[in-house]
């Protein structure tokens, strides 16, 4: 194996660089998303650079965003869930593929197993029933040894200790908004969830990114654009979770402990 590197990219996308293959999760690398404004610089295009594998949790605006996937590039190997597939190759996309959880494919070294997540599949929202539909998926990615769970977006559930133990847990810690719709993971909750999943470290995403322009300049919203992660990191040393925090703001690196660093 020829490293184990991890870049926070902010919102959902994690750059990993494993198994001498280089996967990026849900990207999301403009400066706007939908009615979304970025707080925080895009990526530079290194930062998505050389991708062999796209892998996409759902169709929701901000994980499955066909103008960052056009930065990808339209030939990159797009990994969605059952049911998505030809939804996204309509938009020019030429090798897309479709999983469900339980089903697992490979990508040189690697393994990817895609694992339940509770959480809206549709492309508008959970109250809609026109357009693109397909369930929620996590993706549990294996090379070597070494286990990563990457949950998209999800709230708790018992099926997460089935998962573990995983080396590194990419759990969403918040959102974009003033408050969480359901099927999301709060500070506590992925608490418990680091728990159940018996991980050895956790990047706290899907947090201090993007934000309603209207609001982003309020107390409130300043707030949550800063806190969730440090009280995801209280909640887990309150509870005595033999869990890491690697806390990265969005854009860095992950710097990984000695246990977990295979580079």
């Amino acid at each position: 194996m020829s490293g184990f590197n991890l870049r926070f990219l902010g919102h959902s996308t994690v750059r990993l660089e494993l198994g001498d293959r280089v996967v990026l999760t849900d990207p999301v690398l403009t400066a706007r998303v939908g009615g979304l404004t970025r707080v925080v610089p895009p990526p530079p295009p290194d930062a998505y650079a050389g991708v062999d594998l796209v892998l996409l949790s759902h169709l929701h605006g901000d994980h499955l965003h066909v103008p960052s996937l056009k930065l990808v590039g339209r030939r990159t190997r797009i990994v969605v869930p059952r049911g998505a597939g030809s939804w996204l190759a309509k938009k020019g996309f030429t090798a897309v593929e479709e999983i469900a959880p339980g089903e697992t494919l490979t990508e040189g070294g690697l393994t990817i197993t895609a694992t339940e997540a509770i959480h809206s599949g549709h492309r508008w929202g959970p109250r809609l029933t026109h357009g693109p539909q397909s369930p929620a998926i996590g993706h549990l990615i294996d090379s070597e040894g070494l286990r990563v769970y990457n949950a998209g977006d999800t709230d708790l559930f018992d099926g997460m200790a089935t998962f573990g133990p995983v080396d590194v847990a990419l759990l969403p810690v918040w959102g974009w908004g003033p408050n969480l719709g359901p099927g999301h993971l709060n500070p506590a909750r992925a608490a418990e969830a680091a728990g159940l999943l018996q991980a050895r470290a956790v990047v706290p995403v899907h947090w201090g990114t993007l934000a309603l322009p209207g609001i982003r300049r309020t107390t409130r919203m300043r707030r949550l654009l800063a806190d969730p992660p440090r009280e995801f990191a209280a909640h887990v040393a309150a509870a005595k979770i033999a869990t890491g925090v690697l806390f990265t703001e969005p854009g860095a690196d992950v710097v990984l402990p000695a246990s977990t660093d295979r580079a």
